[in-house]
């Protein structure tokens, strides 16, 4: 499958205070990709820098098959904006709007916009037509900015905490929707920050993790939920799995000292078990695996 959005080499500099480093990801056709990481990581300058909404210092971004940033222009850039939706961590809408005239606005700026979908969503959601969107909640906020998201046809979906803010029930109305979505038509994908993990286990196709600006791991969620393990490792075990080299990954261990003995991230829980039965491998979160791969030690 082609790619909906290529991100290479993007680097982006504040001063002493923060900077993306060599930031390079794709988010193919028809896949949902997690970016993850800790406040203040980078999640949401890369998102910014993507969108074109603050210029990066070096590296490029193809977004459905076109070059894209703060400095792209012409007939192709603009029939991509129009194939993209974006959810923001905040609700951008001026606030004495009511929640009609943001339709009427969206309308006016998408070709492709469809009234009756818009409506459906508002109906779906619990959102009155004539509330104005300062007396909206966090969570109506956001269920807003997705209602007008997906009733433009977008190819490319983008949320920056799209889920934050929504009690256990809306998050996974949400994401029962991005299902529907994708399953309509197999090219449309969508690049999901959040730390809200869980939702991204029950969704996501892949998970990158940022950290301090950098790329720390771009995996399959496969390879995180379904093949990975935490050995709980007692004292007198650790370098018996150590020589193993079954949890090692790129040449290196990763492990985490705690008061009850030493969990080490093994990439193969099912080869683990079988080499040592005695050691209990417990499934991994993709909370968990980051916390080892980002504040654990490695040998």
């Amino acid at each position: 499958m082609a790619d909906s959005l290529a991100v290479a080499g993007l680097c982006k500099r504040y001063g002493d205070d923060f900077s993306l480093h060599d930031v390079s990801f794709r988010v193919e056709q028809g896949c949902v990709v997690g970016l993850v990481g800790a406040n203040g990581a980078g999640k949401t300058t890369i998102i910014k820098a993507v969108l074109g909404l603050i210029a990066a210092d070096a590296g490029s971004v193809h977004m459905l098959g076109e070059p894209f940033g703060l400095r792209a222009e012409g007939a192709a850039c603009k029939q991509v904006k129009e194939r993209i939706g974006i959810v923001f961590d905040t609700c951008p809408y001026a606030g004495h709007l009511r929640v009609r005239a943001i339709g009427s606005i969206m309308a006016a700026a998408y070709p492709s916009w469809d009234a009756g979908a818009f409506s459906d969503y508002l109906d779906r959601f619990g959102l009155a037509s004539e509330r104005r969107v300062k007396d909206l909640s966090r969570g109506m906020g956001m269920k807003l900015q997705i209602a007008c998201a997906l009733s433009h046809d977008c190819a490319l979906l983008i949320l920056d905490e799209a889920t934050a803010g929504l009690d256990p029930l809306a998050r996974e109305e949400v994401l029962d929707i991005l299902r529907v979505y994708l399953a309509r038509d197999e090219r449309r994908s969508v690049l999901m920050s959040s730390h809200i993990t869980s939702d991204l286990e029950r969704i996501a196709d892949r998970v990158v993790c940022i950290d301090d600006g950098r790329v720390a791991f771009d995996l399959d969620a496969d390879a995180i939920v379904d093949l990975a393990g935490v050995a709980r490792c007692r004292a007198d075990e650790f370098e018996a799995v150590l020589k193993s080299g079954l949890c090692s990954t790129d040449g290196s261990t990763r492990f985490v000292r705690n008061a009850c003995g030493i969990d080490v991230l093994a990439p193969d829980r099912v080869s683990f078990m079988r080499r040592f039965p005695s050691i209990a491998c417990d499934r991994v979160s993709i909370d968990e695996y980051m916390q080892i791969v980002l504040k654990g030690e490695s040998r």
